[in-house]
């Protein structure tokens, strides 16, 4: 049951779980090759828990920072599974002047998948938005993933059809910071 599951920030001692997650979210999406995170990537750019937490409490959590922007929940089962995670950081409303989060991945094991885990990751970050006076959760998900937006439609989330996602990075960034340079 999903009550009985543990949902904290991460600890540095999380990150070997985080990294493996990653690799199976990556994998489902078919993407593994793509993923260039690691072990050491992920330490010097999260910012963890200082000390094992049995709550999302961001005061015990480090700083966020240019070099470590991201946070992350991790759900433990209670067999002692990391089976979840939910890895994001703060964004801004500038028509709302109010802060926000911007879930960058969602991911439950398969197999423990329809306990809530989920719903219960995605509780606590409406609970953290809630806490600091924000005003969004936000996330995007692949159109092809169709188990995916009906869950999220099931809790409450709305599709934002208006909107389309966009994105420069690898050689594109390097040529767009080199513009007027």
């Amino acid at each position: 049951m999903a009550s009985a599951a543990v949902v904290r920030h991460a600890t540095r001692e999380d990150v070997p779980a985080i990294l493996a997650l990653i690799r199976e979210l990556a994998d489902y999406e078919k993407e593994l090759d793509s993923v260039e995170a690691t072990e050491e990537k992920l330490l010097s750019t999260i910012a963890f828990a200082k000390s094992p937490s049995t709550s999302p409490d961001v005061s015990a959590v480090e700083s966020t920072s240019s070099d470590k922007p991201a946070r992350c929940l991790v759900l433990v089962t209670p067999e002692g599974v990391t089976a979840g995670i939910a890895l994001y950081f703060y964004n801004y409303s500038t028509w709302r002047a109010r802060p926000g989060i911007y879930l960058e991945d969602l991911y439950v094991q398969q197999a423990q998948r329809g306990k809530g885990y989920g719903k219960r990751l995605l509780v606590e970050l409406a609970k953290e938005v809630i806490a600091m006076k924000g005003c969004r959760l936000e996330w995007v998900v692949l159109k092809w993933n169709e188990p995916s937006i009906k869950f999220y439609e099931s809790i409450g989330a709305t599709m934002m059809s208006d909107w389309v996602g966009m994105r420069v990075d690898r050689e594109g960034l390097t040529k767009l910071a080199g513009l007027l340079g």
